[in-house]
């Protein structure tokens, strides 16, 4: 078989690939402009076929179709238990998102943190929908999954028991722009049950396609007023949550443990010469509040000016309090903060923004999941990202309360003698990708991390050369994320200016997942995938080849090589091709060569061997496999 004389690169990449990160797609390709136009020509109400109205919208455990919590649903629109619906009231505030009987406190905090910020509101809720003018039954909303935003459409029917909303519900009751949100977010991971228990960050993320972190509390928390003063002022979403070990219950001081909470302000205030650190925060039900020191009925706010009293203070039970620093750091463990990303900040943000890097990847078994432990064979098999990072931050005369005192990372190792090391502020973000819509197939998210590597100034020379995988177990380790089995895993790394490797892994080798990666710097940075375009070993087969290998042997089996396969083809091999054993036995062997054969034969026709780069989407890969 003759085989191509020029240097050919295969690359796979995503069917949306070319998009802009702030190109909009539509989810299950609906359009709503489409359905409405549709529906009102045709005189009809929109019912959605991709998210129908039924047992299966609600759930499949303690919301299945057999469970006593479904029993009794009716599925009605808001004009048919409701005199005068709106979609949005004049007056909207963020006491206005009210919990329901659905365990999703954490995306009703940070719903309601939302309505602080309009122009952010105005994104997720697109304006000019209503209940009157041009209502079809349709409505849509934006949201942000794993790099890209999606415009989701729902119809507007809600689940009803004994006549009220069975989920969440607007404290002015002829409100349903809260509820239907909640239904597009149901929509995008299959029911509302899978919204059952979670974290605030993530639905921050989705709904600014920020970054999102994680602040673990403890009692001398330096720097974490400013911290939150800080993120308040770049309109970052900011919240906090009081762990739990049994469920959700209610404290004797009127908090919530294992509840999340909305922190909308802070703000300083005197009491003689004292000092004191105030925070507000917001119980999402939209009552049951703090009744320690500062709340709504404490004396300590007569001792304060009148206007700073009334300026600060709303004497109702609307879920709205504020607390001294003190007492919140009693009382609640961790703080998530969302940092927004450039395309929601716009052009000129209060604060200064970010420049970001995105990345798509996927660990397969036997291919590159290799596990958490540096030490071990297989870490280096794990996909590896390499930061370069240009500039240092700009010095600020700052004292030891912030903006972010406290809470750097330990990339820095300290101030130089005689002054400050230059350092680089960067956000690390880890995303496992729809892990969230399997847990009706009882999967759940994986323990996922990284580890930050710094690459010294003698290695780069020989870094791109076939010696640089033997370099890797030199590297020293500059920094690392903790472990866990949350969606987005994130870290704030205070690095010197350098060349460093982003190595992501799961816990376990040998654990699956698609993941995204985020880089988020506040000066110039460079970053690349440093295995995107390797070119895979062609390497003689042995009996049972692992799959790696068995994939190379394939390529040299197919007699053609001038051609190269990008890293994401080589792990979509792999996982088609192996056995339960992580084998490539013979059969699957022959059954690869016929496919690449295939391919490589369609892709010189459109090179006439010549060199050059060619992509192909899964779809277009999975129509020549066909005729392998």
């Amino acid at each position: 078989m003759a085989s191509s004389s020029g240097r050919v690169t295969i690359q796979l990449v995503d069917e949306e690939a070319g998009v802009g990160a702030g190109r909009l797609q539509l989810f299950r390709g609906q359009s709503y402009e489409a359905i409405r136009a549709a529906c009102l020509d045709s005189g009809i109400l929109f019912r959605d076929p991709y998210f129908p109205a039924g047992p299966d919208a609600l759930g499949y455990d303690q919301l299945g179709p057999d469970s006593e919590k479904a029993k009794g649903v009716k599925w009605m629109r808001p004009h048919e238990f409701c005199a005068e619906p709106k979609f949005i009231c004049e007056d909207m505030s963020r006491t206005d998102v009210c919990q329901g009987s659905l365990g999703n406190c954490w995306f009703l905090a940070a719903a309601a943190s939302l309505t602080l910020y309009p122009r952010l509101l105005r994104r997720v809720v697109p304006p000019g929908q209503d209940f009157q003018h041009g209502y079809a039954g349709v409505f849509h909303f934006q949201l942000w999954q794993f790099g890209r935003w999606m415009d989701v459409v729902v119809d507007d029917r809600l689940p009803v028991r004994e006549g009220k909303l069975m989920f969440v519900r607007s404290e002015q009751r002829n409100e349903f722009w809260a509820p239907l949100l909640e239904k597009a977010y149901a929509k995008l991971h299959g029911s509302y049950e899978v919204m059952r228990g979670g974290h605030m960050n993530e639905a921050f993320v989705d709904f600014t396609g920020g970054v999102g972190e994680v602040l673990y509390l403890r009692q001398n928390s330096m720097g974490l007023f400013s911290a939150l003063r800080h993120a308040l002022a770049k309109e970052s979403l900011v919240g906090a949550t009081a762990l739990s070990d049994r469920g959700e219950y209610r404290t004797e001081e009127g908090l919530v443990k294992g509840h999340a909470y909305s922190i909308t302000g802070t703000h300083k205030v005197f009491l003689g010469f004292t000092k004191v650190r105030l925070l507000r925060l917001r119980n999402p039900w939209g009552c049951v509040e703090w009744t320690g020191a500062w709340s709504d009925s404490c004396p300590r706010w007569d001792t304060l000016p009148t206007e700073c009293r009334d300026a600060l203070l709303v004497k109702k039970e609307d879920g709205e309090f504020w607390m001294e620093l003190r007492d919140f750091l009693l009382h609640f463990d961790t703080v998530q903060i969302c940092s927004l990303s450039p395309e929601v900040l716009g052009p000129s943000p209060e604060g200064g923004g970010w420049h970001v890097h995105t990345f798509q990847g996927r660990w397969v078994r036997g291919f590159n999941s290799g596990g958490s432990q540096p030490n071990a064979e297989t870490f280096w098999t794990n996909p590896q990202f390499r930061l370069t990072l240009l500039e240092p931050d700009e010095e600020d005369d700052e004292d030891e309360e912030g903006p972010w005192g406290g809470w750097g990372a330990a990339g820095a190792r300290g101030p130089a003698r005689g002054g400050r090391t230059p350092k680089c502020t960067v956000l690390l973000s880890l995303i496992q990708r729809n892990r969230r819509r399997l847990r009706a197939k009882g999967l759940t998210y994986l323990t996922v991390g990284f580890h930050v590597f710094q690459i010294p100034e003698e290695l780069l020379g020989l870094w791109d050369s076939p010696r640089s995988h033997a370099l890797l177990p030199r590297l020293l380790r500059a920094d690392r994320s903790p472990l866990s089995a949350r969606r987005d895993v994130t870290r704030r790394c205070c690095l010197r200016p350098g060349h460093y490797l982003v190595v992501p892994s799961t816990a376990h080798a040998g654990d699956e997942a698609d993941f995204t990666l985020r880089v988020f710097s506040e000066r110039r940075h460079t970053a690349g995938d440093r295995r995107r375009d390797q070119r895979r070993p062609a390497v003689s087969p042995g009996p049972l080849p692992a799959p790696g290998a068995g994939v190379g042997a394939a390529v040299s089996g197919a007699g053609w090589r001038g051609f190269h396969l990008n890293n994401q083809l080589t792990q979509t091999l792999t996982s088609r091709y192996r056995d339960s054993r992580l084998r490539v036995d013979f059969e699957r062997f022959v059954s690869c060569v016929a496919h690449l054969t295939c391919i490589f034969c369609h892709c010189s026709q459109h090179l006439d061997g010549g060199e050059g780069v060619i992509c192909l989407t899964h779809r277009q890969w999975m129509e020549v496999a066909t005729f392998s």
